[in-house]
């Protein structure tokens, strides 16, 4: 008997302070210690938790659920609260009507290490060191910035991607930032026809890409990606080539040869952008929810 085929499943992971807004009870954390946290917490697990950087995307990560037959992407809760103090985020959960049934609580200890026994593509913190850890292990991570705003209508869902140190590696970033402009065009000039080695968010682009197969054969594809590049020609060609090489399509791809990108980010109605550089996410959070990706020769001595 033939087995039945299974679709792919996309597979997000969250930290709690990521999910929901937990400012006043880190302050708690830090000034008074790790008992009053946890008394703190106790005491308080009855009242729900307002949504944090993450909720909105979280939300409309999970709603794809509810355009298929089946569960198609799954929301994992990396905390390092311990079982006793997440409590109150997990009800938080509940209240929020939000499907999310699993989780490790570390109780302090690094929760990159679940990642991959729960085959998540990504996780999103507002812990910078959380993140870095994740990404020197080769995981997509990033941290979630404070945005003005965030999108809330319609059911699509629309990720932006930078791509050197997010979607391929950062080998032409550094021919960049040792030797500049002309130096980094005549490489990938001469490097055109070989394709540049991954980044840390290329498995989440292929997964997204095989997530997206699935709306094919609909009118309406409610995933949409875009590339969101400094680049500029003659510096495309590389990239377009390695896409290929790859078998990965992104729906838009923006050579913008330097330009702030805010505004084409903007346009394109991002629901999130990846990004490595620290200016680019500071200026992008104002209007789109932003993940710093916390990879690559731009962010090695932070």
């Amino acid at each position: 008997m033939a087995q039945e085929k299974t679709r792919p499943r996309l597979v997000v992971a969250t930290s709690s302070s990521a999910l929901f807004d937990l400012h006043e009870s880190d302050r708690v954390f830090r000034e008074e210690g790790v008992r009053a946290y946890a008394a703190y917490q106790v005491e308080r697990e009855s009242e729900p938790l307002a949504p944090g950087d993450a909720f909105s995307l979280v939300r409309k990560l999970l709603r794809l659920n509810e355009l298929q037959d089946e569960q198609v992407v799954e929301v994992i809760l990396l905390s390092r609260n311990t079982a006793d103090t997440g409590l109150r985020v997990f009800n938080s959960i509940q209240h929020h009507n939000l499907p999310i049934s699993r989780a490790a609580f570390t109780g302090g200890a690094p929760p990159y290490r679940y990642m991959a026994p729960f085959r998540c593509h990504l996780f999103l913190s507002t812990n910078p060191d959380d993140v870095r850890e994740a990404l020197d292990n080769g995981m997509a991570a990033a941290s979630i910035l404070p945005s003005l705003s965030a999108r809330q209508d319609g059911d699509s869902l629309k990720f932006a991607f930078d791509g050197d140190a997010v979607i391929f590696s950062d080998e032409a970033e550094q021919i960049y930032q040792s030797s500049g402009l002309e130096a980094f065009a005549a490489s990938e000039v001469e490097s055109a026809d070989e394709p540049l080695m991954g980044g840390p968010f290329k498995p989440f682009l292929a997964a997204l890409h095989h997530l997206q197969s699935e709306f094919a054969e609909t009118d309406y594809s409610p995933i949409r990606t875009a590339l969101v590049t400094a680049r500029a020609a003659p510096a495309h060609e590389r990239v377009i080539k390695t896409l290929r090489a790859w078998n990965i399509r992104l729906d838009e791809s923006l050579f913008l040869g330097g330009m702030n990108k805010t505004e084409f980010l903007v346009a394109f109605g991002a629901d999130v952008f990846f990004d490595d550089q620290a200016e680019h996410c500071r200026l992008a959070s104002e209007y789109v929810a932003t993940g710093h990706v916390l990879h690559g020769v731009t962010n090695r001595d932070r």
